[in-house]
Order: structure tokens, then C-alpha cells, then sequence
């Protein structure tokens, strides 16, 4: 799997942001996640894999519109593992929202409002992932390895977070 590869190969380079420790508070914070929505792990993966093809999408037409720094620029403002309703609203409309709420919903069988109250999580999660790339000594630099592997996927559709997640885990065990 190319992402997790980068972001094994991100924590093993003293240049990149990388590390045991972020990837434990990311994973850590998708478990209470988990524990919270009556410990259904495998609908928050699931959850968790519609976003990251959503998020994947709108950053990559913020690249398009924008450049490589303006997706830099938000991951490196809306990164984190609390919540942050301004992540979500920074890569998404009103209507999109609303349309990926639905998707979330129909595919997990999680309420809207549940769903509703996750996005201010989950987006910043997925950005803190993708934020394990950043060059230490220039955060801004648009030489994101782990963001660039995630954009340029081989567009199949297939932005499988949850496997990432999953892999990640049995990785610091």
C-alpha cells in the first residue's frame, strides 16, 4: 500500500514530521471515535474511507485551482486530532457536505447527526495523516511526499484509509 509505505518511510526520516507518537494520538483518537459511536470499528473504518475519498478530491481541485502550496497551506492549518468544523468547511460547500453525510450514512448506517458531528473530527485527522510528509525544517515546502502519494493515486477510487489505519496500527504494536 503506497500511502502507509510513505508515511513508514516519513516516520523513519529525521527530515519529515513523522512519528510513532503523532501516528498513536491519530489512531488513538479514531478509537475513542469508535468506542463513542457504541464501538462499531468497523463502520467508523468505513466512515472513515467514503472521507478520504472526498478529501482526496477537493484537495486535489484545490491543487488544480490553486497550486501545490495552497494544499499544503490547509493541511498545515486544519492538521490536528481535535475537533475543527473550519477543516471541514475549508475543503467543503454546504451541499457537499450534505451529499457526503448521506453517503456516510447509507453505507454505515450511522444517524446524519452523528455523522454531521464527526466531519469536524475526521477531516482533521485524515490532514494530520497526510501531514506526516511535511519537511521539518520548511513545513510549507510543497514536497509532501505522503500528500503527494495520496493525490496522485492511480484513480480507482480506492482511498482506503481505513486499511491505511489498520496497518498503521499493527505497525506500532
Amino acid at each position: 500500500m503506497g500511502l502507509f509505505d510513505q508515511i513508514v518511510g516519513a516516520i523513519n526520516n529525521p527530515n519529515q514530521e513523522a512519528s510513532t507518537s503523532q501516528l498513536s494520538s491519530i489512531l488513538g483518537t479514531v478509537q475513542q471515535l469508535s468506542g463513542n459511536l457504541g464501538g462499531n470499528s468497523g463502520a467508523t473504518q468505513v466512515a472513515m474511507s467514503i472521507l478520504g475519498g472526498h478529501v482526496r478530491s477537493a484537495l486535489q481541485q484545490k491543487r488544480e485551482e490553486s497550486g501545490n502550496g495552497a494544499v499544503q497551506a490547509i493541511i498545515n492549518q486544519f492538521a490536528g486530532t481535535n475537533p475543527n468544523p473550519q477543516a471541514v468547511a475549508s475543503l467543503f460547500s454546504a451541499n457537499q457536505i450534505t451529499e457526503i453525510v448521506q453517503s456516510i450514512s447509507e453505507k454505515t448506517g450511522f444517524d446524519l447527526s452523528q455523522i454531521q458531528n464527526l466531519l469536524p473530527t475526521l477531516v482533521p485527522l485524515i490532514l494530520n495523516l497526510l501531514k506526516t510528509g511535511n519537511d521539518t525544517q520548511n513545513p510549507n515546502q510543497a514536497s509532501n511526499n505522503v500528500l503527494n502519494s495520496f493525490l496522485d493515486a492511480d484513480g480507482d477510487g480506492d482511498v482506503d484509509i481505513s486499511d491505511m489505519m489498520g496497518m498503521a496500527s499493527r505497525f506500532l504494536k
